[in-house]
């Protein structure tokens, strides 16, 4: 198969340094395989996507040199498919809805971040109820006890970064400590979590190596779980150093000191960026 990698910014805010570190090394490893680099815009946050956003992200990939096949993959073209999965999902008595607590079903529908604490573990509240009961606003959560009868334990995944490389086993134990009962979706507004559309996008685009931060290795066991589920292959994962701050914080979205259009204003060129990330 192709060696095939991908960068899939959310259009909330400028890139960074760390996305610019991310983006760089997902393309010079594709390149060095004689590979492809894909984009893909994870776009499905419709409170905070902005197409100024999309626009300054696709300039800035294109000063700092990097390019990729059309048409690139916007995630709210492809609602439907992830609504899709859902319902399949829930035919197969996977997923159940549940009406707990709002903030925590919004956060759990977003990537992580590194720094942030974990979400108790959820009590199990509504995981008895049956789909006929799901009702507008409600979450639609895995039912990790029902997903983990159907499959041989434990998973696995080969790991390829620098932490902790090599083959990564994943066990029930290790799911129901860290993952539980995990937000998927809110149908009614047709929303998807982002480790749901990450999953069925690399299996779309023929993701071999998925590339990103170490802040997202957490949500690889459950994304490896998912692909059992749905039978779609699981690619290898290089999750790489993240670029931090003089603090030693990694670098967010907020960090407009750090945006790479802040540097092209100062007259930074692409090279002085790739020095700058060790590159």
């Amino acid at each position: 198969m192709t060696f095939t990698t991908r960068f899939a910014p959310s259009p909330t805010g400028p890139l960074h340094l760390g996305h610019a570190y991310s983006a760089l090394l997902a393309h010079d490893m594709a390149q060095a395989r004689n590979g492809m680099f894909l984009l893909r815009i994870e776009d499905t946050d419709i409170d905070r996507a902005r197409p100024e956003w999309e626009a300054q992200i696709l300039d800035d990939l294109h000063w700092l040199g990097l390019s990729w096949p059309q048409p690139v993959l916007r995630q709210s073209d492809h609602l439907q498919r992830y609504n899709a999965a859902l319902t399949q999902l829930a035919e197969r008595g996977l997923v159940f809805p549940c009406s707990c607590s709002r903030g925590d079903i919004r956060a759990a529908l977003s990537a992580p971040q590194e720094g942030a604490p974990l979400p108790p573990a959820y009590p199990g509240t509504c995981r008895n109820r049956p789909m006929s009961t799901r009702k507008p606003g409600d979450a639609l959560r895995l039912n990790l006890d029902a997903a983990l009868a159907g499959i041989a334990m434990p998973l696995s995944y080969r790991e390829t970064g620098t932490r902790s490389p090599g083959l990564r086993r994943i066990t029930a134990a290790y799911l129901r400590a860290t993952t539980g009962d995990a937000v998927l979706g809110r149908k009614d507004t047709q929303t998807v979590s982002y480790v749901l559309a990450s999953v069925l996008d690399d299996a779309a685009q023929g993701i071999t190596h998925v590339v990103r931060g170490a802040d997202l290795i957490e949500i690889t066991a459950l994304q490896v779980l998912l692909q059992h589920l749905m039978g779609l292959p699981t690619p290898l994962y290089h999750h790489h150093r993240l670029i931090r701050d003089d603090q030693g914080k990694r670098l967010a979205k907020r960090d407009d000191a750090r945006a790479i259009a802040t540097y092209r204003a100062q007259g930074h060129s692409p090279a002085d960026i790739r020095r700058m990330l060790g590159l």
